[in-house]
């Protein structure tokens, strides 16, 4: 029996060095004269990364995302390609036995390279998109260190940043096959080598004498879904020099709740393949009764099977295998009748779709499994269903897409191509695209493999706001086309009836499941004819995000807004001369301008004032005095912003819009516009604005109209429900109380309920909060609850100012797990202020709010009477402190004193490293942090349960704080030990 088969990557020790710097040959680096350590010119490499990456790891070049560094570094286009024309070099260790073979795969690089292993050259063919894998069986050292050196080139035309700037620099990176927005966008600063290097994984793979080759898994469904097909097609290659009597296995598993795994299918075929060949195998379908479906984020599960497949030589043993996690699922759309949109159906269901555009996670390509997963996890939290993969940015990495199969996020991948730099920038540069067509198509192909098992994946599109050369559109529409069982006719299509059994297997199309739309601006997107009809990208009055005037078409796949990050990032990503808050000029009509310095230029500021059509929306709330309270305010306005945006979209759900995608929802850099998260990953208000809005079932005021309304986007109906409303005033008193009772709301709807009729009722206050809960009248279980803050028409927030001085008490409870290096904390933070007539707080927010008694313990309540000692915080207030460095379960208990009665309004938590020995400016938080909820506010007597979860580093501890608006300068910090 041979050695078993084994992959294994080579993610670690790498060195690089610039080309110019080496002098030896590639040969000589990897049989005589090797790099033995990172002594100049060689230095450890950031691998899978960029040239850019490993320069800033080993502080070559400073942080090109820090203020204005980035300017201090050379551009590509004054160094010359061969400036970042850099070594990289490794060494691993490979056994094998008889009749193994060895590959050595790199699933990408930008844009070429050469390749010496052990003296010997391959040289690996342009594209950012492709992958190679080189056979190098004959040429490894079977004992001892096989040594490689890959010399990467940067791309061909990697053009030159204008003065102005641009969309896409001077658009000559176009003419590559290779990422686009690395020349510089309205949102992005140039990235200097162009993204040059090693940017994804690299491995060894070692197999018997037969290889598995891009397998391909269709489910096709039958009888309302109750009855299922999986098919499979895979590539087999057999390269030894006889024919190989094979077994080829295919076992279908589910992993139970109990770590333990459910056999669904094994099915085993004989076959025989030919000496030197490689052939296409098409196993026969494995049927499956009723199986769990995988169903977008909002509408059920994310079941995933386990598919694997492995192929036994007789006289050899295994000798290859593969798995993939598949999910059950049929994914349909079509334009609307209605609305002119279109419209997605998961499994017979229609979709709403929410979500937003992304361009990747960082600008040097330092891409991980664990920065995807907080990156996903983070959209999943919003609440979104889908992300759309921006044309000038990547085609993303198998990790990114398990994330989104694992959490149900959808994903529209585009290919390279922007209307910007392919045809229809300023000038006009590359109407027929990148220069080698036939490069473009062999690299989507090859994608299209990489990525097609993933039930995450909904579809391909042509180019961002511009569709591809006509011939590579053409091709593109033939290698897509949908398998015939896979066409979708609209609303009056025929039910899920069995495949024909004259057509080919589905499995044996290069896709054939999934639409291919030629453009972004294309078929049911934006006016569907290419014209750019996407946008606006600014500031809103918030209310006009609700009106039929405000977007003229059913799916707008691009609308963006404000995103400054808080005040502790600007300090962490800018120097002192970035603290500065932008000038705000009165202009002679009464409107703002607003003057940022130059850093947050630079960092691409979009300011919160449009002059002629929106007031300042920071200045609503008064001058701000400092970064502090800029930032703060500004974070009120992320929130109104992006939850008018979804709420007034998704008002008009199928009556006038089928569809929503937010422009953007981060940032690969330190940007200060379009994200619902920094570049350090803490989220903005507006991630929980948005998180609140696209609830799956979800209370609202139309703020154009004043109705509540009641959005109810899954297949069940709605019984026996009643809303609250509730106005609170700021002197703590509540004049508006209404309940609506044995409400019925129909799947799929949304339901106007009542006038809130609070502005017109005898002397309105000019500034109140309102509260609406949706609730289930059987047992008081809040369904939905949101919270706004509003003012009369033609007033402001400015009374909100002085509010700050009200003192509100609050008891927070907790309870902490700690498992190795992650925390999880159940917090309850209550407003314990009391008036007579509050009707409001006999309802406590979800079943989850009652502690149950195995959140209680054991242990019996305590009051911690806390210390009150000063400690140094930098800011315009001063923080409650919770810190959990002692048991590792137990209920804690503290209170926040307070004589005032009214709203504990804008609640915010954080995470920090506790520390003794701080400094001004010194960023302690720890990130990320995923919050259940944040930037929230209780009414009095209203209990709030959030759910806190992060990791820490080796050797920190944690400290959890709690800041909110009513918490000023005096308020003395409060720990628990």
């Amino acid at each position: 029996m041979a050695e078993l088969h084994r992959n294994i990557t080579l993610d670690r020790g790498w060195l690089a060095a610039r080309s110019t710097e080496v002098q030896f040959t590639g040969t000589q680096l990897t049989t005589t004269h090797p790099p033995s350590s990172s002594s100049p010119p060689w230095m450890d490499a950031h691998v899978p990364g960029t040239v850019l990456a490993t320069l800033v790891k080993n502080k070559v070049v400073p942080d090109p995302f820090y203020g204005l560094q980035n300017e201090t570094i050379i551009d590509i286009a004054d160094s010359g390609r061969e400036y970042y024309t850099f070594w990289f070099f490794t060494s691993f260790h490979c056994k094998l036995s008889t009749n193994q073979h060895c590959d050595l795969n790199f699933r990408a690089i930008n844009y070429s390279a050469d390749v010496y292993l052990n003296g010997h050259k391959t040289i690996l063919p342009k594209g950012m998109f492709r992958r190679h894998s080189i056979d190098v069986t004959d040429i490894l050292h079977p004992e001892g260190d096989n040594l490689l050196a890959v010399l990467v080139h940067p791309p061909d035309h990697p053009g030159r940043i204008p003065p102005e700037g641009g969309q896409g620099g001077d658009h000559e990176i176009g003419k590559d096959v290779a990422t686009q927005y690395v020349e510089g966008w309205d949102w992005m600063a140039p990235i200097r080598d162009r993204n040059t290097g090693i940017w994804d994984e690299v491995s060894i793979s070692v197999t018997g004498p037969v290889k598995i080759i891009d397998p391909h898994l269709v489910s096709s469904f039958f009888d309302n879904y109750e009855r299922a097909y999986l098919h499979t097609t895979t590539e087999l290659e057999n390269r030894s020099s006889w024919t190989a009597e094979c077994s080829l296995s295919v076992q279908v598993t589910m992993e139970l709740e109990d770590n333990t795994c459910l056999v669904e299918h094994l099915q085993t075929q004989n076959l025989s393949i030919p000496a030197k060949s490689r052939v296409q195998y098409t196993i026969p379908e494995l049927f499956f009764y009723k199986p769990n479906l995988w169903w977008p984020n909002g509408m059920g599960k994310q079941y995933l099977y386990n598919v694997a497949i492995s192929i036994d030589i007789k006289g050899f043993g295994e000798s290859d295998s593969w798995s993939h996690h598949f999910g059950f699922r049929k994914i349909e759309s079509h334009i609307d009748d209605a609305t002119g949109g279109r419209l997605f159906k998961v499994n017979g269901e229609p979709i709403f779709i929410r979500g937003g555009n992304w361009i990747l996670s960082d600008g040097l390509l330092r891409l991980s499994k664990k920065r995807y997963h907080t990156d996903i996890k983070f959209h999943a939290d919003m609440n979104f269903n889908m992300i759309r993969c921006w044309g000038g940015g990547l085609a993303e990495r198998p990790e990114f897409y398990h994330y989104c199969d694992y959490y149900g996020l959808l994903v529209w991948q585009e290919f390279w191509i922007t209307g910007d730099v392919d045809g229809r920038g300023v000038p006009i540069s590359n109407p027929k695209g990148p220069l080698d067509h036939d490069l473009f198509l062999f690299c989507a192909r090859d994608t299209v493999k990489l990525l097609r098992n993933h039930p995450s994946l909904a579809l391909w599109v042509g180019g961002n706001e511009q569709i591809p050369p006509d011939d590579i559109n053409d091709a593109l529409k033939n290698d897509l086309r949908l398998h015939p069982d896979f066409e979708s006719v609209g609303e009056n299509s025929k039910p899920v009836g069995s495949l024909s059994p004259m057509l080919r297997d589905p499995s044996q199309y290069l896709d054939g499941t999934r639409i291919y739309i030629q453009g972004s601006l294309w078929d049911g997107f934006a006016d569907g004819m290419g014209n750019f009809t996407d946008g606006p990208y600014e500031i809103q009055n918030p209310e006009d995000f609700f009106k039929d005037t405000f977007y003229d078409y059913g799916f707008n796949p691009e609308v963006g807004s404000v995103g400054m990050p808080v005040a502790s990032t600007i300090r962490a990503t800018m120097p002192s001369e970035g603290w500065q808050i932008p000038v705000f000029k009165k202009l002679p009509d009464g409107y703002v301008e607003e003057v940022p310095n130059p850093i947050w230029e630079y960092h691409k500021y979009i300011p919160y004032s449009k002059p002629t059509k929106v007031h300042d929306q920071i200045q609503l709330y008064g001058d701000a005095k400092d970064l502090d309270d800029f930032c703060l305010k500004a974070q009120l306005v992320n929130y109104i912003q992006y939850r008018a945006l979804l709420e007034g979209w998704t008002s008009r759900m199928w009556s006038k819009y089928t569809g929503v995608l937010i422009w953007k929802t981060q940032n690969p850099w330190t940007g200060l516009r379009g994200q619902f998260y920094d570049h350090l990953l803490d989220q903005t208000a507006g991630f929980y604005g948005c998180r609140c809005a696209a609830e799956p079932i979800h209370v609202q005021l139309n703020l154009a109209t004043y109705f509540i309304e009641v959005v109810n986007t899954t297949s069940e109906e709605l019984s026996n429900v009643a809303i609250e409303a509730s106005v609170w005033d700021l002197e703590g008193t509540c004049p508006y109380y209404r309940v609506h009772e044995d409400l019925s709301l129909l799947p799929k709807k949304v339901a106007p309920i009542a006038e809130m009729k609070y502005p017109k009722s005898k002397n309105p206050k000019p500034v109140y909060f309102l509260l609406l809960k949706l609730y289930n009248m059987s047992d008081h279980r809040i369904i939905s609850r949101n919270f706004y803050w509003l003012h009369l028409s033609g007033e402001d927030y400015k009374l909100l100012e002085p509010y700050r001085k009200k003192k509100i008490p609050l008891k927070i409870t907790s309870k902490i797990l700690i498992e190795e290096s992650t925390y999880n904390i159940q917090v309850h933070v209550t407003n314990t202020s009391k008036t007579p007539d509050s009707k409001s707080s006999v309802f406590e927010h979800g079943s989850k709010a009652r502690l149950s008694n195995s959140f209680y313990g054991t242990e019996s309540l305590e009051t911690v009477h806390c210390g009150a000692g000063k400690e140094h915080e930098t800011g315009w207030f001063k923080r409650i402190h919770r810190c959990f460095a002692g048991k590792r379960d137990g209920l804690k208990v503290s209170e926040v004193n307070g004589h005032d009665v009214g709203v504990a309004f804008f609640l915010h938590f954080s995470v920090h490293a506790s520390k003794t020995d701080y400094k001004e400016g010194e960023d302690t938080r720890i990130l990320p942090v995923h919050y259940s909820d944040n930037y929230f506010s209780l009414v009095p007597g209203e209990t709030m349960p959030i759910n806190i979860s992060f990791e820490v580093p080796q050797g920190v501890t944690p400290r959890v704080t709690l800041d909110g608006w009513n918490y000023d300068e005096e308020q003395i910090i409060h720990e628990v030990v």
